[in-house]
């Protein structure tokens, strides 16, 4: 979408970046006329370095997931752009970059979830009474400071109506406007994938998001043996960063199960699997992983939460399945019927390539930017 909007806009675009993942920065070409890495590393989760952070943390007012992103060189660059550039628009993109714009009465602030909602679910699935305790007390913090930033701010995008309703709601915010999922469906488009692994099942996504942690942990701890149940051969590829110790795990006691971590390209592991999964039970937002398996004709089993605000039909486009059974049973079907297979990918397909597309989205976007307030005093 940013490299849509940068083909009608100048876009000066600042971003922390992580050293170790160089790739934003070396291809920022594409989507910015200039771009401005500030180096930052968080502290990797289960770290002795991020116990430190955790503990300190017990005494802010910020929520964890905002305070590991805090920079106070990314502030400094930005005011120092903003005294050079009379920009038209400045747009926060992510609720955790909020801490580092010091003009947010002047910005337009790009919710991808409803962060509350977010750790609201964490604390409903919590498996012990320490997790519920951190996960409450993080809740609490979240919904305090997402309602003042979303307040502060002189404009709130949401990824859906289903979002911007739950903001107008929880936060009492009446200036939030919200613009369609997009995919670059050329991009993804079938095509011969050559020697790339393929499994019965898929599943996509950033493995250090814990949404995406929680949902295939759950899938293989709950869904799985059911589906081997009837499938005993059933295989499942989990493509995604940076997967936990939990999750490579699981591929090292499966040999059915195959964990990639980091990948250079995730289209072929679509394109050489039947069935593209999404057992999220926490997160909220858009969840572009179906539109983009979708857009590879690949058919998709979620759950009500992992498609919350997409426009899709279970039964037709797609299925939508909550309990173990449920879900494992409509996996099995779409494994065991080649044309049933085809018509819901095709359905799919028409969804996204009628409805979806990134451009489509970014016009939407830039839509709400034009009438939004000025960013200039």
């Amino acid at each position: 979408m940013l490299s849509h909007l940068h083909q009608w806009h100048e876009i000066h675009f600042v971003a922390l970046e992580n050293p170790l993942e160089p790739e934003g920065l070396r291809r920022s070409p594409e989507y910015s006329t200039r771009a401005y890495g500030i180096p930052h590393r968080p502290p990797p989760r289960k770290s002795a370095r991020f116990v430190f952070q955790a503990a300190g943390n017990l005494f802010s007012r910020l929520p964890l997931a905002v305070s590991r992103y805090c920079s106070a060189a990314m502030r400094r660059k930005i005011d120092e752009l903003i005294g050079e550039h009379r920009f038209d628009r400045i747009v926060c993109d992510f609720l955790f970059v909020a801490p580092n714009i010091g003009a947010l009465d002047r910005s337009v602030l790009f919710e991808h979830n409803v962060e509350t909602t977010i750790w609201q679910r964490h604390l409903k699935t919590a498996s012990n009474s320490l997790a519920r305790m951190f996960f409450s007390m993080q809740a609490r913090r979240m919904f305090e400071y997402e309602a003042q930033v979303c307040r502060q701010s002189a404009r709130v995008i949401a990824v859906s109506e289903t979002d911007a309703s739950r903001m107008r709601e929880m936060f009492g915010i009446s200036k939030v406007s919200a613009v369609p999922t997009g995919v670059d469906v050329d991009f993804f488009a079938p095509r011969a994938a050559g020697a790339a692994p393929g499994a019965d099942l898929v599943f996509v996504g950033s493995m250090d998001w814990l949404p995406n942690v929680d949902g295939i942990l759950y899938f293989a701890r709950e869904i799985l043996p059911l589906i081997r149940e009837r499938k005993p051969d059933c295989t499942l590829a989990v493509v995604g960063r940076n997967p936990p110790g939990e999750v490579v795990q699981l591929g090292a006691q499966d040999a059915g199960i195959k964990v990639t971590g980091t990948v250079d390209d995730i289209r072929p592991y679509f394109w050489n699997s039947s069935v593209s999964i999404v057992p999220l039970r926490i997160g909220g937002g858009t969840r572009l992983k179906i539109f983009e398996a979708m857009a590879a004709k690949v058919p998709v089993v979620s759950t009500s939460i992992g498609a919350e605000g997409l426009p899709v039909t279970s039964g037709e486009n797609c299925y939508l399945a909550d309990s173990p059974r449920d879900f494992a049973g409509r996996c099995v079907d779409l494994l065991s019927d080649a044309p049933l297979r085809s018509r819901i990918a095709s359905a799919g397909w028409e969804l996204v390539s009628s409805r979806c597309s990134s451009e489509h989205a970014a016009r939407c976007f830039d839509r709400i930017l034009q009438e939004a307030p000025s960013a200039a005093r």
